[in-house]
């Protein structure tokens, strides 16, 4: 067998009959290597794409995070959305549907945390019930259930504008009318982005000034749109941290055409967490939207294969549409609830409630499990993984 100097010998005489053979031969090495690199520098180095696994945190870490944000399951087959944040004793309610009677699963989950009965912000994206259902609640006789009932509310900021002549928004009106007798600061999301008459474009949650919630523009608080879910009061929370600065983007329920203003309109910086719009809807989560904020993860507030909204195939929540356009940017999707029979009422925990905090660094609890979408059967059984 030849030594490894005979071969290098070899190597060499080839190389000086055949120059242009060496040549290729030099290019293709360098472009294995320079495959290789970038494959590592992807995979475990400093460039590792947006998106990487997500520390899994415990129950009890919550209590006492820096920050907290909760995604709730309501209670019922319905999808709807009610989110909380907690910066420590400030609590921030993002709707709260999904139908009356989740008026109580919201409270119960609440009280583990608001422990003094004041719910210091109240956001009210827009007017259609599956996110302010909760906020009137079941009010048959003289016990009244709904959130701006039950507690305490220092601020209320509402949807600058709608189109709806519904009952729930009636009673929707008529709830804030009572907050605000009992002293609720009422805004409306543009007199937040002009600052007018009190309101402000920047709340800050925490006495350092670190953690503040920051009204977007919307291009609809202004102007007219058939789509009451452009209607959405849009909110980017920012976090900073010693290590870092994080966002966290809410849009409601922004459609496309919505987001395509939220875009023009706002500087968005890259994000942490993103609350997949209008429910992981295939009409919402834009592209235009995504390759701007970059989520490395999405939390859906929605009941996986619900017919509710739509029947298609294929467009229920979450749909494939959505799938494909986040799986560009993250694997970490999470969902809340999981439909198993609509037209039975039957319904289980998907993810569960779903909270993102921050305790030395991000981390995720799940109360039922942790398991990304890709990573179920309804996935699996439903959906395809195109990234």
């Amino acid at each position: 067998m030849a030594s490894k100097k005979q071969r290098a010998k070899r190597a060499v005489k080839a190389a000086k009959k055949h120059p242009g053979l060496a040549a290729a031969v030099a290019v293709i090495v360098i472009l294995a290597i320079a495959v290789v690199l970038v494959l590592y520098f992807m995979k475990i180095g400093p460039f590792k794409p947006r998106g990487g696994e997500v520390l899994t945190g415990s129950e009890t870490e919550i209590y006492n995070a820096d920050l907290s944000i909760h995604f709730l399951e309501l209670g019922n087959k319905y999808t709807g959305d009610c989110t909380l944040i907690k910066c420590g004793d400030t609590e921030v309610l993002i709707d709260a549907g999904s139908r009356g009677d989740s008026a109580v699963t919201i409270k119960n989950y609440l009280d583990k945390y608001c422990t003094d009965g004041v719910l210091e912000y109240v956001i009210a994206t827009h007017a259609h019930r599956d996110h302010i259902s909760g906020f009137v609640g079941n009010n048959a006789g003289e016990t009244k259930t709904g959130i701006l009932y039950q507690y305490e509310i220092g601020t209320l900021i509402q949807f600058a504008r709608t189109g709806a002549t519904t009952e729930i928004y009636e009673n929707y009106r008529t709830a804030v009318e009572y907050a605000e007798s009992r002293g609720t600061a009422v805004y409306t999301a543009d007199k937040c982005w002009y600052e007018k008459d009190g309101a402000k474009r920047q709340y800050y949650l925490d006495g350092d000034k670190k953690i503040s919630m920051n009204i977007l523009y919307n291009y609809y608080y202004e102007n007219d749109t058939k789509d009451e879910n452009d209607y959405s009061v849009c909110m980017l929370l920012t976090q900073q941290t010693e290590e870092k600065t994080y966002n966290y983007l809410f849009t409601g329920d922004l459609e496309e055409k919505g987001e395509e203003y939220l875009v023009q309109k706002n500087e968005l910086p890259e994000v942490e967490l993103f609350k997949g719009g209008h429910h992981g809807s295939y009409t919402a989560s834009s592209d235009k939207l995504l390759k701007v904020i970059k989520p490395k993860n999405i939390a859906v507030c929605c009941c996986c294969g619900t017919t509710e909204f739509n029947p298609k195939e294929g467009h229920e929540f979450p749909a494939q549409e959505f799938i494909d356009r986040a799986s560009k940017y993250t694997e970490n999707i999470y969902c809340t609830t999981l439909i198993l029979d609509y037209k039975n009422n039957e319904f289980t925990s998907m993810n569960g409630n779903i909270v993102f905090y921050y305790d030395s660094a991000l981390k995720l609890y799940c109360s039922n499990n942790a398991l990304k979408l890709k990573d179920t059967q309804w996935f699996k059984d439903n959906r395809k993984w195109n990234s």
